[in-house]
């Protein structure tokens, strides 16, 4: 603990403490912290102000813990990092104090002052004064609340029954919670069950949803529903109501706790022309992947044996914008890279089984087999594959030629040469896009990425959860990943469902909308203005009015500016704490 200034004398009812973070430098660096301290010092209401190297190590915790207690602190501002790493740490902390968690304010000291102001401390340090005085005038006014508790029902709706979703099933019930899936297609499986043998293990798809699927039928605790779509959803977390529609029968309503979406991806389908999609002989992965698991004898195509086979990466994934392509995928889809060579592997394989002799060119933007993958990469060159490397600027071309094709590419690698390369076979090795799924869109509402795959609230912190409470996204439904990949966020949305359910009940955030029912003439705006559908019409006395439903609303405040009566609050953000932040960062302030 460091640089303390202490106030003997409290002129008011609150007794709150200050702690302003260094965060190892990433604050100290570039705001003098100390001198934010005791600036706020002599506010009134502020019992003690200090600086920490860590606020958020257990020393540092401790420390406050124990001065809360010592000094009887009712009131607690910490000025560090962003909210969303450590505030929920801190409540935490407070709560262990015995001081109820709604009565601390995070201010953003780090993202909102000292990176973004680093050429200038002095102003930086102004402008922290500034924000950490507003956060003591909003601890001024906070009040005790209490979290709403719920019980959460036992039951989870799966969306998407290929391997991911399948294995969240299974783990799932052997938690002990009633699962159902539903699948829009008539079997289960997804893409996996497709495309043949899978690198680095070298097992058929099909085996491996064969199994899972296997296991879900012995399952006494799994319901597995083809040929079904989600229809509507109601509730909140830990009490969802979802409408599923059953091709050919009535629809079916399912009580659940929680919901994870796995709906998968679509391969990107090649325009006409595109690297030569449309030719005969130009064929995806995918096509070429079945036409090896065939395995009917030595290689063909229309009739003829064939001796070369052109592979092209990068198909339909890290595109810039062009007029032949005005809305590209810029994202990489991780996986083909690895599934492209090992499909070398694989026709190496076929070759010696067959006793054929075919030559494999492998014209790549960026091999990115990472990790251990690098050895599908090594393998296949060692098995005799030819890997060309081509720039983006000038991508390969795919003619015809005289009864076969013919790939014009510069290869970087020789000094930008041009090669003309005749094969039998061009093979593209196409990407992943996000599912189409507008109706499952429009029912969800879960925010998507620029990419248009599922957006997960923070890609390290919370990388499953969706903005949705309840609701967790894994596999490739968020975003391009191997098999593996998929598998294991998919257990991590396990992980999270499991520890929301099990207890069977949960703590919601108090920090939503009041409504003030003598105010309310029931206008409807609120309903409109908000996204997560958390205002209902009710009758009180023979007045209509709106409630706000706890359970579903987020404290976004949409609602607040637009009610014409004044009705609405937000808990935390009270018209009272507002004027009195504005009022007190507006004080004049005088840095060293």
């Amino acid at each position: 603990m460091t640089d303390v200034t202490e106030v003997t004398e409290v002129t008011d009812k609150r007794r709150i403490g200050v702690y302003v973070c260094h965060c190892g430098g990433n604050i100290s660096d570039h705001v003098n912290v100390k001198e934010v301290a005791e600036s706020v010092a002599g506010e009134a209401d502020v019992a003690v102000a200090r600086t920490h190297l860590f606020a958020c190590s257990d020393a540092s915790q401790q420390e406050m813990i124990d001065e809360i207690k010592e000094k009887n602190l009712d009131g607690l501002v910490i000025a560090s990092c962003s909210p969303k790493l450590h505030m929920y740490t801190f409540r935490a902390m407070a709560e262990r104090a015995g001081m109820n968690p709604y009565e601390y304010v995070h201010v953003n000291l780090r993202e909102q002052c000292s990176w973004v102001h680093s050429g200038d401390k002095v102003g930086a340090t102004f402008k922290g004064i500034n924000i950490v005085r507003a956060g003591v005038a909003k601890a001024a006014l906070t009040h005790p609340l209490t979290p709403t508790r719920i019980e959460t029902q036992q039951r989870v709706l799966v969306i998407g029954a290929g391997v991911a979703g399948m294995r969240a099933a299974i783990s799932l019930a052997d938690m002990g919670l009633a699962v159902y899936i539903i699948e829009r297609e008539s079997e289960p499986g997804g893409w996996a069950s497709q495309v043949g043998r899978m690198g680095p293990v070298n097992q058929l798809g099909s085996e491996v949803v064969a199994n899972l699927l296997t296991q879900i039928k012995k399952h006494d605790n799994i319901i597995l529903y083809t040929n079904a779509e989600l229809k509507a959803k109601s509730g909140h977390i830990g009490d969802f109501i979802a409408t599923v529609r059953l091709r050919d029968k009535d629809d079916l309503s399912l009580n659940v706790g929680a919901i994870i979406v796995t709906t998968g991806f679509n391969p990107y389908e090649p325009r006409v022309g595109e690297y030569g999609w449309g030719m005969p002989g130009v064929v995806t992965l995918k096509d070429f992947r079945q036409m090896l698991l065939a395995d009917d004898g030595p290689l063909t195509y229309n009739g003829k044996p064939v001796r070369d086979v052109g592979f092209i990466y990068c198909v339909g994934s890290r595109q810039e914008q062009s007029e032949e392509c005005p809305h590209p995928n810029t994202h990489c889809s991780r996986f083909c890279c690895t599934a492209t060579a090992f499909t070398g592997s694989l026709l190496h394989d076929f070759e010696k089984k067959h006793k054929q002799t075919i030559n494999q060119y492998h014209l790549y933007r960026d091999v990115r087999t990472y990790g251990h993958l690098e050895t599908v990469y090594t393998t296949a060159r060692a098995d005799g594959a030819l890997f060309l490397r081509w720039d983006p600027k000038a991508p390969p071309r795919v003619e015809p030629g005289d009864g076969r094709l013919s790939i014009k590419a510069k290869d970087t690698l020789l000094g930008d040469e041009e090669l003309d390369i005749g094969v039998d076979l061009v093979v593209l090795a196409t990407g992943m896009t996000p599912r189409e799924n507008d109706a499952l869109n429009d029912v969800l509402k879960i925010p998507k990425s620029k990419d248009g795959f599922y957006n997960e609230i923070h890609i390290k912190l919370r990388p499953v959860e969706t903005a949705i409470d309840g609701v967790c996204i894994a596999g490739t439904a968020q975003g391009p990943k191997s098999l593996s990949e998929s598998v294991a966020s998919s257990l991590a949305a396990v992980a999270k469902t499991g520890a929301l359910l099990k207890k069977g009940f949960l703590n919601l955030e108090p920090l939503v909308a009041k409504i003030d029912t003598d105010k309310c003439i029931w206008c409807d705006e609120c309903l409109k203005a908000c996204p997560y559908g958390a205002i209902e019409k009710i009758l009180c006395g023979d007045k209509e009015v709106a409630l706000a439903i706890e359970s579903s609303c987020k404290g976004e405040g949409a609602c607040v500016p637009l009610c014409p009566h004044e009705a609405i609050v937000i808990e935390g953000f009270r018209d009272d704490q507002i004027m009195a932040m504005i009022d007190a960062s507006l004080k004049e302030t005088v840095t060293a």
